[in-house]
């Protein structure tokens, strides 16, 4: 039950639409094409099997690695379920 001036399941539709833009965000994030056979950062070799598995690839596991790391921890997306916390 919503309160106030929010329609029934208002909040459900907030966390729908927020789960729906972090899939598009990720998918496209996904590489294509063809994989480089040196990171376009730091151009050091990427072996054969990360090309394989991965289409499109571009950076080395290392550059990868930190590129997710740097993304994971700039993410503006509120994931506390306290109302406190909305506060901040």
């Amino acid at each position: 039950m919503a309160g106030g001036w929010a329609k029934d399941g208002a909040v459900q539709d907030q966390i729908d639409a927020s789960i729906d833009d972090a899939v598009q965000q990720a998918r496209s994030r996904i590489p294509a094409g063809e994989s480089l056979t040196r990171c376009e950062e730091c151009d050091a070799p990427i072996p054969e099997g990360r090309r394989l598995a991965i289409r499109g690839v571009r950076l080395c596991i290392k550059c990868q690695e930190e590129r997710d790391k740097e993304e994971t921890t700039h993410s503006p997306i509120n994931r506390r379920g306290s109302k406190d916390s909305q506060l901040r």
